[in-house]
């Protein structure tokens, strides 16, 4: 009788609404980049101890570290973080290149959000050539267009998902930069690794687009699996003050 009684209470503890119970909650969401019927792209790369960083043979690495834990017998869960304020997708402000600009405090909580925010076109670069005043004639952008993706080969080549540093990346040349400043409208300039400009001219193409404060540099955005044309975007970096960039959330809407 004894052990009928046990063979009873094992099955009502492994029975299915006590194992439901039990099971951890569904991450539904988790590495989702498509929201809203398919209008809504997310196209920030996610922070993780495996994505590059400048010039780095090892990636990331850690980054956030859980300061207060319940398993440990805190009444929650809290963590801190350490990051560059160029990580993974993020905004870079005047002061990154201008120390004059740097001191007189014009950083990413100076940044025009009007132009963080609004209709975008997303373009195909040529994917023999870095982005040169000639391609930039190519290209063919109409006068107007304020907010252009460049999406290069580093999309091609998955250059944001590999942990090692790679110079050979497609960007601006110092041409292509002063193409964009003297015969477009462009405002907000958005490009697919972690730099709008190549390695082998790093500073030039900076120089050029920040020189005024009217452009807006976002580096290292994901642009896979996105159909070239015409969304608004919505891309606002943290607000933080002296910070010559901020990593940030950048979505596109169809």
């Amino acid at each position: 009788m004894r052990a009928l009684q046990l063979l009873l209470l094992l099955g009502m503890l492994l029975s299915p609404a006590t194992l439901s119970v039990a099971r951890k909650p569904r991450r539904e969401n988790r590495d989702r980049e498509v929201y809203g019927n398919g209008k809504i792209f997310d196209i920030t790369h996610e922070i993780n101890p495996n994505m590059p960083t400048w010039e780095s043979k090892d990636g990331l690495g850690q980054f956030i570290w859980l300061v207060d834990s319940m398993k440990n017998g805190s009444k929650l869960n809290s963590s801190q973080f350490k990051l560059s304020t160029h990580t993974g997708t993020h905004i870079d402000a005047p002061g990154h290149v201008y120390e004059e600009y740097y001191e007189a405090g014009y950083n990413v909580n100076s940044l025009d959000l009007d132009v963080l925010n609004g209709p975008a076109l997303l373009v195909d670069v040529p994917r023999d050539s870095n982005i040169t005043a000639e391609v930039m004639k190519s290209l063919n952008i109409s006068r107007g267009v304020r907010r252009v993706l460049f999406r290069t080969l580093n999309t091609d080549r998955k250059l944001m998902f590999k942990k090692e540093f790679d110079s050979s990346y497609v960007a601006f040349m110092e041409d292509g930069a002063k193409w964009l400043v003297e015969n477009t409208d462009i405002k907000l300039v958005g490009v697919d690794y972690l730099s709008s400009a190549a390695y082998v001219n790093t500073i030039p193409p900076h120089l050029i687009f920040l020189k005024k404060r009217k452009i807006i540099l976002v580096e290292g955005l994901k642009l896979d699996n996105i159909i070239p044309g015409h969304y608004n975007v919505h891309c606002l970096p943290l607000r933080m003050i002296g910070a010559d960039g901020s990593p940030a959330r950048c979505i596109l809407v169809k």
